[in-house]
């Protein structure tokens, strides 16, 4: 039976003992040990610890004294081997150069996105009070959730709730399907208009330029004009309170007289507008949003330091349900800034939103420096062999391994900086691009929410890539490498071979969300809407109102005006066919309930949408009829027609339609006809139920193009418009970019997306073809000395 030698003294030796005795004396001692065992174990073992405690003299104990040299020589010989390094080993040095960079590039650009999409909303001085009332209503067991309030509940909440400090009542420009007109003499732009409630600056951060915050918005006609607006319309923002613009939107029109120019809205904002007017014209035109049925504006509230949310949760639903019996509606609160990226609602619960492609794009920042790093480690342990005559020259003259670490993680650290200063360069290069593709504003500056960020990435980049290279390189005991003898661990081989396969897997990770995100665009722009939406373009009909019942009464002037401006069109070549409606097919659409389909039974359960539509809508569009007959000029029962789109009718529970008269809102409605299901809203959303009414005074032109003549219509379309609306832009949109823009997020994420994918399978490749050019360049002698030798 083999014995061996006591550890723990043995382990003193190797401790205590020169480095240049210790191998001889270990195994003299280890020989003699056995020897003796064969006889006696005890004995042997009480030998060896006798001998081992002999050797304890000053001739053999090593030194624990070392002397520190200077840290600024110590650092500039570091860099200077470093540079001698990356010098010599060039390959290698560019591979991990041109990862890193790539990685640190698209961290850098990631982190520019997340930052500007966590920072939106945020530049409000009470954004941690400030919350948005949300209004959730069960439509039969389903529960949606929309921003929409009552016109009067701000006042409400300020005189019933004290945990509110201010509320506040807003429309925002988003509103409305389109812009507005501002007028001043013979110039008229398009603007974003927005209706706000006196106290609006108490409530949010809007500096003014020029006029009195607390009386900004006091008068009924004032109005306000951002700083841009104003430098557009007069040339200066200088002495302009009290003159008069004209301002229409819609059928509302008038006169105002400028009271403040504010400062332009940030970029990061979600409701940006041009000009602001009080909300007491906007209820002038809608008399009906005074009563608590009836839901259109936001609602605001900064709630007081230490509100109980949970608290005034429950006494807003209870304050609704006092002034509202039996009502189908709650409400709560979320902070204002947590919409954007909060925004989702299923079932009346918060389901995420944009939050998830933060989370989504900060995964992906991580994993493309790991591979950047796991590159680094794999070719610098790859060529360890090329270094272990430097480890074993500098341990036997007296290096501590803590030194080698320092030397190793330096290098690594000046790669990483290195390629920092070349990322930047690199985004800075890019971002004209780069803000195309994420459709922001993107800046690198010298803003310490960026530089330290940025370095401390760097920083933890550089340590982590040179860590296990460290501590592996440094791990060399001398007196082997010195003899020559093989000291590549096993271990080491098969963590880089762990590493590479990481890396590609991460890599097929991010090709089959790519994939999975690609499919899902395919599928948005290749799915049958329902509706034909190639060469239709749209565009806004403006029409001067008149303050007179015969204008807009039906057959009226303003209708006449309409048709006739349809005939026009008609007449145009290149154009196959004209409608007018509302909105437009994608835009905004009303929900109205107070069907009554069941003989006197008011049914108020279910929400309708409502889709305003002229004449020729349905054909244009090529909407398919499954039942009865489109809206027609010469036949019919006119406005007291509807349409019901199949999810509607299946939800009435209605056999044969067609002829069946309902009422809505109290007045008599015949069903003309029912519509095949179709998207009218986003893909991500079910077909609600629809009722499309009659309204022939639409002003949202829809126009279908003869293929191939695009062009040439479009240009003979904007003659005709400018011969009716001098002096405005012809502002038109195709109908598919439209449908596109519902999509636009999307659409960005997965370009983006597929980007980064590329760039994290180009890094794994790099490194993948350093770890196998490395084997190829080790024999070079080898081969170089037999062809001298005439192989």
């Amino acid at each position: 039976m083999k014995h061996h030698p006591p550890q723990k003294p043995l382990k003193f030796l190797r401790w205590f003992c020169r480095e240049d005795y210790l191998e001889e004396i270990e195994g003299d001692l280890v020989e003699l040990f056995e020897q003796e065992s064969e006889q006696s174990p005890h004995r042997a073992r009480r030998a060896f610890v006798w001998r081992v405690l002999k050797y304890l003299r000053p001739g053999f104990i090593r030194s624990f004294y070392t002397r520190p040299l200077a840290p600024t020589a110590m650092l500039k010989h570091n860099l200077l081997v470093t540079l001698r390094s990356f010098q010599r080993y060039k390959a290698s040095f560019l591979i991990n150069l041109v990862g890193l960079t790539a990685g640190l590039a698209c961290a850098l650009v990631l982190y520019l996105w997340i930052q500007n999409e966590l920072l939106v909303d945020r530049y409000h001085t009470n954004d941690t009070r400030l919350y948005q009332v949300l209004q959730h209503t069960d439509e039969q067991g389903n529960i949606t959730t929309g921003t929409g309030t009552t016109g009067v509940l701000a006042r409400t909440v300020m005189a019933e709730i004290p945990e509110v400090e201010q509320a506040t009542t807003v429309v925002p420009a988003q509103w409305f399907t389109d812009k507005g007109i501002l007028t001043l003499g013979d110039t008229r732009m398009r603007l974003g208009g927005q209706y706000a409630e006196p106290n609006y600056f108490q409530v949010f951060t809007c500096p003014l330029v020029a006029g009195d915050p607390a009386k900004a918005l006091t008068d009924k006609y004032s109005i306000l004009l951002s700083r841009t607006t104003a430098l557009r319309l007069f040339g200066t923002t200088e002495d302009l309170l009290g003159k008069v613009v004209e301002w229409k939107i819609g059928f509302s029109q008038g006169l105002f007289h400028i009271t403040g120019i504010f400062e332009d809205i940030p970029t990061a904002a979600t409701n940006p507008f041009d000009v602001m007017l009080n909300f007491e014209v906007f209820l002038d035109d809608r008399p009906w949003l005074r009563e608590w049925g009836n839901s259109d504006p936001n609602t605001f509230l900064v709630m007081r330091p230490g509100a109980d949310i949970g608290a005034v949760n429950l006494k807003l639903s209870k304050l609704l349900q006092s002034h509202l019996k039996e009502t189908r509606h709650s409400l709560s609160v979320q902070r204002f800034s947590d919409r954007y990226l909060h925004g989702r609602y299923e079932n009346g619960r918060p389901a995420g939103g944009r939050i998830l492609y933060v989370q989504l794009f900060s995964v992906i920042a991580v994993f493309l420096v790991g591979i950047a790093c796991i590159n680094f480690m794999n070719l610098s342990t790859a060529r360890a062999s090329r270094r272990m005559k430097e480890v074993g020259i500098k341990k036997a003259v007296g290096a501590a391994r803590s030194a080698l670490v320092v030397q190793y993680l330096l290098e690594s650290l000046l790669m990483a900086f290195l390629s920092l200063a070349l990322a930047v360069v690199a985004v800075w290069m890019l971002l004209p691009t780069i803000n195309s593709l994420t459709g922001k504003t993107l800046m690198l500056t010298w803003d310490m929410h960026l530089v330290l960020p940025a370095l401390g990435i760097t920083f933890l980049t550089g340590m982590l890539a040179g860590s296990y290279p460290a501590l592996y390189l440094s791990g060399f005991r001398p007196a082997l490498v010195l003899k020559g003898k093989p000291v590549t661990p096993t271990g080491g081989l098969l963590a880089r071979r762990g590493l590479v396969v990481f890396q590609f897997v991460v890599s097929v990770v991010l090709i089959v969300t790519v994939l999975v995100v690609y499919r899902q665009m395919d599928y948005v722009q290749s799915r049958n809407l329902g509706y034909d939406r190639d060469h239709v373009v749209t565009f806004e009909l403006e029409i001067i109102p008149q303050p007179t019942e015969e204008f807009l009464a039906e057959g009226g002037t303003f209708e006449r005006s309409v048709e006739s401006f349809l005939q026009e069109i008609r007449q145009v070549p290149g154009v196959v066919q004209v409608a007018n409606s509302a909105h437009t097919i994608t835009g905004y659409h009303g929900r109205l309930g107070g069907i009554d389909w069941r003989a006197g039974e008011d049914d108020n359960e279910m929400m309708f949408s409502n889709l305003e539509v002229g004449y020729d809508f349905i054909q244009a569009l090529g909407i398919r009829v499954l039942d009865g007959k489109p809206f027609l000029r010469d036949a019919g029962p006119g406005r007291r027609g509807v349409i019901f789109n199949q999810a509607a009718i299946d939800h009435m529970g209605l056999a044969d339609p067609v002829g069946k008269t309902l009422r809505l809102w109290g007045q008599e409605k015949v069903i003309v006809g029912v519509v095949e299901n179709f998207h009218f809203t986003s893909l991500f959303e079910k077909v609600e139920p629809l009722v499309m009414q009659l309204e022939p005074r639409g002003t949202t032109m829809m126009v279908r193009l003869r293929a191939g003549e695009e062009r040439e219509t479009l240009a003979r379309l904007e003659t005709l418009y400018h011969r009716h609306m001098a002096g405005l832009t012809f502002d038109y949109r195709f109908l598919d970019d439209t449908y596109q823009a519902l999509y636009a997020s999307e659409q960005r994420i997965s370009t983006l997306s597929r980007y980064f994918a590329g760039i994290a399978i180009l890094i794994s490749c790099l490194g993948l073809f350093g770890l196998a050019a490395f084997p190829a360049a080790r024999p070079e002698k080898a081969i170089g000395i037999r062809n001298v030798l005439g192989a």
